[in-house]
């Protein structure tokens, strides 16, 4: 055991559902079993796109955000399907418990995909037999496929698990980097986007043999720290430690919509606002949480998008706040062109516990006045248990997850 769990270094996976949505889908329904399967947002309207799509339906040439109409284009048999978060929230949840029996050492990233250190793990097997094992288990028991990358940090785990999919199991070692991950397109390395790529392709940058060979004070130059971050990588230096409390860190809630068509209506404008700020409010709700930034994004029908953004003298949580805040910034912003998305985040996010109640004039009046109310809830609390009183409009769907990228529920496997 002593080759694969070295006394001075770690063993990490990163464990990665594949094509989550549909495969959640096709456990669901095993009629669904080996069809081309999309699941898309607003399938009925033009703007649907492609969230994620089966095996069977990315064989036709079906890709992640391609536009719905191409996706039916390219394969006419195609079986689209409405998200249902509820449904890919619960499997996410058997899935993280299932890992979180093998180590408590488990820091889920997404919904689907997650990070373990397995390095106290000798007593279960190599890391090869840990792999299979947690594979086999969310097969079997889920009826879900995962592909597993096993390497000596995050980085390179996370590189290694998407080298063989699906249901892969990959080692990423050191001394493999020559061979297995610098020939591949610097593009194709995590954490380097779009627009990375084509600041490091304007000075020759390709592959990620080319980041490794590239001066470090250039590249620092050229992208700031992150350029030594990524160059570090690429030769496999990567402390970063697998938090499992990392879930609980956040700096931000949002959420943003596109429109079902380009629009200038101004009805339908504040509609949107009011349900994106109903969501804000719902997040930062079940974070008991509260922000002191409010950041709008828009979205115009020619794809240029902007962003504004105002700093408050108080926290805020309320609906109504948020609501007010961000219709304000559109419309000292709005040029009058019509509009695709629209979006609204709350920054500088701070727990209610972390941070004093500091009380000015107005808010000490508002308090002050509801003392005795608050004073006659108390002792019904202690008659009648807490959550004695709970707000007409709130209901247990208040809480479930709109999309995808919320994180607000990556701790719910520990419960």
């Amino acid at each position: 055991m002593s080759k694969w769990y070295p006394k001075k270094g770690r063993v990490i996976f990163h464990v990665d559902m594949n094509s989550f949505y549909a495969s959640v889908e096709a456990a669901y329904d095993p009629k669904l079993k080996g069809k081309p399967i999309a699941v898309a947002g607003n399938p009925e309207e033009r703007r649907g796109i492609i969230v994620t799509s089966s095996y069977e339906a990315r064989a036709k040439g079906v890709k992640t955000t391609m536009p719905l109409w191409e996706a039916r284009r390219l394969c006419p048999e195609l079986i689209v399907m409405r998200p249902n978060f509820e449904r890919y929230r619960a499997a996410s949840k058997e899935m993280f418990k299932i890992l979180s029996e093998i180590t408590p050492n488990v820091q889920p990233v997404s919904i689907d995909e997650g990070y373990m250190d397995i390095t106290e793990c000798q007593d279960l097997g190599s890391p090869l037999e840990i792999a299979a094992n947690i594979q086999n288990r969310i097969a079997n028991e889920l009826d879900l496929p995962c592909s597993i990358g096993i390497a000596p940090n995050k980085f390179l785990a996370k590189m290694a698990s998407d080298m063989k999919k699906p249901m892969g199991i990959t080692v990423l070692r050191k001394r493999d980097l020559p061979k297995k991950l610098w020939p591949l397109k610097v593009e194709e390395m995590y954490g380097v986007g779009s627009k990375t790529a084509e600041k490091l392709n304007g000075i020759n940058v390709h592959t990620i043999e080319d980041l490794v060979s590239t001066d470090v004070y250039q590249l620092k130059r050229l992208l700031g720290i992150n350029g030594e971050r990524l160059k570090n990588r690429a030769i496999g230096i990567d402390p970063s430690p697998v938090d499992p409390d990392a879930v609980y860190d956040f700096k931000s809630i949002g959420s943003s919509e596109t429109l079902p068509n380009d629009t200038v209506e101004e009805t339908e404008i504040k509609r949107l606002f009011r349900n994106l700020a109903r969501n804000v409010a719902r997040r930062l709700k079940r974070k008991q949480a509260v922000g002191r930034s409010v950041q709008i994004m828009i979205r115009f029908h020619d794809r240029r998008t902007i962003t504004r953004s105002v700093k408050l003298p108080n926290y805020l949580e309320d609906e109504d706040e948020i609501f007010a805040v961000s219709n304000d910034l559109f419309e000292q912003n709005w040029n009058g062109d019509p509009i695709r998305l629209l979006g609204i985040t709350i920054q500088d996010v701070a727990e209610k516990k972390e941070i004093a109640h500091q009380l000015d004039l107005f808010t000490y009046e508002q308090e002050a006045s509801k003392e005795g109310l608050y004073k006659a809830i108390d002792k019904l609390n202690e008659k009648y248990g807490k959550s004695t009183f709970i707000k007409l409009n709130s209901n247990q769907e208040d809480n479930q997850p709109r999309t995808s990228f919320q994180k607000d529920f990556l701790d719910d496997y520990k419960k």
